[in-house]
């Protein structure tokens, strides 16, 4: 009888958003991990806006898509402006957009507002078949606030609730993750991204409830997997 850490380890690969974000990153490192995420199987490629045309032309006849983030890190900018870069990374090749949410507004209490900023993001992805995980950035929030950033994302149609953005003061914890999981229930993606470095760390947001791992480590946590059960291949 297989663990259910046997059971997600061996699909563990394709959770996995391996991610380069850096301001830095160049295109000799974005074109690094396209091949890295060849080579592992990985679910996407997690870049900035200006690298998605390079992902997509790296990435063509492979399974592996293009994933970008839109209003990051602070979810600050105005929902035209957010509309408008995904609309533009997805004529690039995009077909999953990460977005920030208005943080500053969900905690004024202008709920209406961040439905809507998260409803523009959504209806104008999916008319072009791109899905759409919406960044809570949890580190910023109350449990409550973080309930209802939950149930906004999912009456705006959000096909993910994402921890966090991994730029701000802290990551994904399994607790956030098992909050977010039971808030949307079993018809939402749930990605836990930010301080996922280990093996045993993404099982524990996956046993929390996680379906996406955004992570630089990808690889590590993979080739932990594979030493834990004796692989070498």
């Amino acid at each position: 009888m297989r663990s259910i850490e046997d059971t997600l380890g061996a699909d563990i690969a394709r959770m996995i958003d391996h991610t380069l974000l850096k301001p830095e990153a160049t295109r000799e490192e974005i074109e690094q991990l396209c091949r890295e995420a060849v080579e592992f199987g990985f679910a996407s490629v997690c870049i900035n806006p200006g690298y998605v045309s390079l992902a997509e032309e790296k990435l063509q006849n492979s399974t592996v898509k293009v994933c970008t983030v839109i209003g990051f890190p602070l979810g600050a900018t105005t929902t035209r402006s957010k509309v408008c870069e995904a609309d533009e990374a997805i004529a690039g090749g995009a077909r999953e957009v990460d977005m920030v949410i208005n943080i500053g507004r969900l905690k004024s209490g202008d709920y209406n507002y961040v439905e809507s900023d998260i409803r523009s993001v959504v209806d104008s992805s999916h008319s072009k078949s791109a899905i759409v995980k919406v960044i809570l950035e949890t580190c910023l929030l109350t449990d409550a606030e973080k309930e209802k950033a939950c149930l906004l994302a999912k009456d705006a149609g959000g096909d993910f609730v994402k921890t966090s953005t991994g730029f701000s003061k802290g990551g994904a914890t399994a607790a956030d993750v098992a909050l977010m999981r039971r808030i949307v229930g079993p018809s939402m993606g749930v990605k836990a991204s930010g301080g996922v470095r280990s093996y045993a760390d993404a099982i524990e947001m996956i046993r929390n409830g996680a379906s996406r791992i955004g992570t630089s480590s990808g690889i590590k946590i993979v080739s932990e997997y594979k030493d834990l059960a004796g692989r070498t291949d």
